[in-house]
């Protein structure tokens, strides 16, 4: 079982990746001595696959289990949601010495996690990520969030977990366009960190999109290592931790013009570093080549390249917003060479412009 450390001063923690491992949950939490009492968040969607599995694990080795099921999607991570978790976890008695189960995707993840960091002023808690998205990003890092109605995770804190176990079977049970969507954050770390997983993106394509474990196992586990580097250097996004979000400030603005209803984050994120790609090239970064290469990879992995039902003004408008901006300046990630990405305020209107144009169709 492939594991990785997320070496921080005070918050270390191992992320440990296997197949077929949901069944041995009640084991890897032992080591915690948490009290008896656990709350297991999970969605609707992955209730009904996985969250039996868990419960008798942890059952079998004492706990006390209470779930609480949320609908799928990102209209969850609210405040009413938050409440009702809130309410569900002080009735059953939860103490500061029990914890909190996250199991599902990205969305069940940062609520999980926000409501742990809040409650009795902070509870540990446990990721286990059953999307790939999940599994190589929102999990790993402390990043924890709700919504409000005014934007996307703007309620939230830094807070980490005790440990995140990933189990690569869950990702036989999701749609394609969700695999789709994971490989995109994928790609992201070979572009920013390491042009060999860039090479071994390319070369091992269709195994990966055919759930290969070996295949599989080895990308996760070098993403995980890839955000763990980053997040050890800047837990809190004073600075190194922006790489992370190459190709997001696009990604995010498309999200927001279509309402998040016609693309999931990885197509936007596809879109996004296609765009953060071209951007490098006319900021004379990097050649045609390097432009070349970013297209025929998106395109082994199905992803967009450009956005449908978006409109230049309004991306622009939006991408003026994006809160890496400081004095009305955004901050560009952009390409140096394929493995390496440089943070940049200096980045024209025009050639802003002019990228918009190329990726809105």
């Amino acid at each position: 079982m492939p594991k990785v450390k997320v070496d921080l001063p005070n918050n270390s923690y191992m992320i440990e990746i296997g197949y077929d491992i949901l069944g041995q949950i009640g084991q890897e939490i032992a080591e915690f001595n948490f009290s008896k009492q656990l709350l297991l968040i999970t969605d609707d969607n992955v209730e009904k696959l996985y969250a039996d599995t868990v419960q008798v694990s942890l059952k079998q080795q004492g706990y006390f289990v209470e779930k609480f099921v949320i609908p799928a999607g990102e209209s969850s991570k609210s405040f009413d949601m938050a409440k009702e978790i809130y309410t569900k976890a002080i009735k059953m008695g939860l103490d500061r010495k029990g914890a909190i189960i996250a199991l599902g995707g990205g969305v069940v993840g940062d609520l999980a996690g926000y409501i742990a960091s809040t409650y009795l002023r902070g509870i540990p808690f446990i990721q286990v990520p059953t999307s790939l998205l999940a599994q190589v990003d929102s999990s790993v890092g402390g990043k924890v969030a709700i919504n409000h109605e005014l934007g996307k995770n703007l309620i939230g804190s830094f807070y980490q977990p005790k440990k995140v176990l990933i189990d690569l079977k869950c990702l036989e049970t999701l749609p394609k366009r969700e695999i789709i969507s994971g490989m995109a954050e994928i790609i992201k770390y070979g572009f920013i960190y390491d042009q060999d997983l860039f090479s071994y993106l390319s070369a091992n394509s269709q195994q990966l999109m055919a759930l290969n474990f070996e295949c599989l196992a080895k990308v996760v586990s070098r993403s995980c290592e890839i955000k763990a580097d980053v997040v050890r250097q800047d837990e809190k996004e004073a600075n190194l931790r922006a790489i992370l979000n190459f190709g997001h400030t696009i990604a995010h603005a498309i999200e927001s013009n279509t309402k998040y209803k016609l693309y999931t984050h990885g197509e936007a994120v596809g879109i996004g570093l296609y765009g953060a790609v071209l951007l490098s090239h006319y900021h004379e970064m990097v050649d045609v080549n390097t432009v070349r290469v970013t297209k025929e990879l998106l395109e082994k992995f199905e992803l967009p390249l450009q956005a449908k039902q978006c409109n230049v003004d309004t991306l622009f408008e939006i991408v003026g917003r994006d809160k890496k901006a400081v004095n009305g300046k955004v901050k560009w990630i952009l390409l140096a060479e394929i493995g390496k990405v440089i943070i940049s305020d200096q980045v024209s209107t025009e050639q802003i412009k002019k990228v918009l144009h190329e990726i809105v169709v």
